[in-house]
């Protein structure tokens, strides 16, 4: 799997070490934490990763990243798929910032690229959700292209859907 690079960020994808790395709280060599990563969701994902790779192997090209500043190398957080495209062809995103890196517009950032990727490897769209109260996080959906297309008590769906043959990525 290829990495995203965009504007300020690269994202990096998983690998088994670098994922067992995130479960055991240490990181690969050359690697460099921002204070706070690996958070939870970080964890979920690099769990969620290992055992797709056990079950049906490689999850490329819908796997999980590492979202590392290009000015620095510092890994501020996670983004990713969470599996392969479903039989209409959507594949479902995620992402996390720590704390420090939020409100610049990275989260944003790191889900065009993986949109941009999705897109580039036949996905019809995308799908994603947030917590109701996460209105920062249905900020970054948006500003990303997806558009609500409902709630429940709890959550707030997001999708993008696109016609015709993929594209390249544009990042």
């Amino acid at each position: 799997m290829d990495q995203l690079p965009t504007e300020r960020l690269v994202l990096v994808p998983l690998d088994p070490a670098r994922a067992r790395g995130l479960l055991s709280g240490v990181p690969g060599a050359g690697c460099r934490w921002g204070p706070g990563y690996p958070d939870d969701g970080d964890r979920a994902g690099a769990r969620r990763y290992l055992r797709v790779l056990a079950e049906t192997g490689d999850p490329a090209p819908f796997g999980a990243y590492e979202i590392r500043r290009r000015g620095d190398g510092l890994t501020i957080g996670g983004a990713g798929f969470h599996g392969p495209a479903d039989a209409a062809g959507v594949v479902t995103v995620g992402y996390g910032l720590i704390p420090a890196a939020r409100g610049r517009g990275y989260a944003a950032e790191a889900l065009r690229a993986l949109l941009g990727h999705a897109r580039a490897h036949g996905a019809s769209g995308a799908a994603g959700d947030a917590d109701r109260e996460n209105a920062a996080s249905h900020r970054v959906m948006a500003a990303a292209g997806m558009r609500l297309v409902g709630e429940d008590e709890r959550l707030r769906y997001y999708a993008v859907s696109w016609a015709g043959a993929p594209e390249a990525a544009s990042s």
